[in-house]
């Protein structure tokens, strides 16, 4: 059985973002607006990461690969909850699209390229998850992402 069989995703929504997000290295956090929406940070001992909206990437970046897409797992996920992450990026792999995944305290965020985001959004469809919104598309939007 399948970890993302139809049971197992009954009732998850997933929540497209209206706007088009970088994955960055950075020298340092120091031009990074870190109240603005959607701006993710990771620091190791080897490096200094940042995912946030293209429209806000800082000038002191030393790589970035722009043109990602998200959507973000609908509602506040218990920690006990297992394979949820699994199971969408399950699907995704055997459409072979790769992903670029985010956890946070609440929820997790799937970043797919832009040029598969549409097609990432109608396999998970298509296996049973509730997309919140297939919208048309305004790539750029990143100041203020429509939030339904």
């Amino acid at each position: 059985m399948k970890l993302h069989s139809l049971s197992k995703v009954s009732g998850i929504s997933l929540e497209p973002l209206d706007c088009l997000f970088s994955v960055c290295k950075v020298t340092d956090y120091t031009e990074i607006d870190i109240e603005s929406p959607f701006v993710f940070t990771g620091r190791t001992e080897q490096e200094k990461s940042l995912v946030c909206p293209t429209t806000i990437v800082p000038q002191n970046t030393t790589d970035r690969e722009d043109g990602w897409r998200a959507f973000r797992v609908c509602g506040k996920m218990d920690f006990s909850l297992v394979g949820i992450l699994s199971g969408i990026t399950g699907i995704l792999a055997e459409g072979g699209i790769s992903v670029f995944a985010i956890s946070t305290y609440d929820t997790d965020y799937v970043l797919v390229k832009d040029d598969e985001f549409e097609r990432a959004l109608m396999a998970l469809n298509d296996a049973g998850y509730l997309i919140s919104r297939l919208e048309k598309s305004t790539k750029g939007n990143a100041g203020n992402p429509d939030r339904h």
